[in-house]
């Protein structure tokens, strides 16, 4: 399973996701002195489980749930997100 599978069925075990996209940055990072290994992401979130939320609210809620990927898989994870409602008019 790739990254972007694994952290999509992460994220579907704790948010009702209505829409999830994921990029793949790393490559960028391959050849600088201080890579470490890790992925470097970003991806765009859409769920109305982000209602009534600040941003650092629905980041929180992103992180927890990404928890052990976010401490040994992922290196760099850049994020937006949305309600459904922010997304139509996105």
């Amino acid at each position: 399973m790739d990254i972007g599978d694994k952290i999509k069925q992460t994220l579907e075990s704790s948010l009702n996701l209505n829409h999830f996209e994921i990029k793949d940055f790393t490559g960028r990072h391959l050849n600088h002195e201080q890579h470490d290994g890790g992925f470097h992401l970003e991806a765009i979130i859409v769920s109305n489980d982000f209602t009534d939320k600040s941003l650092i609210e629905r980041h929180k809620l992103v992180y927890a749930s990404l928890g052990d990927l976010m401490k040994h898989e992922i290196h760099a994870f850049s994020m937006k997100t949305f309600t459904n409602d922010e997304w139509e008019k996105n």
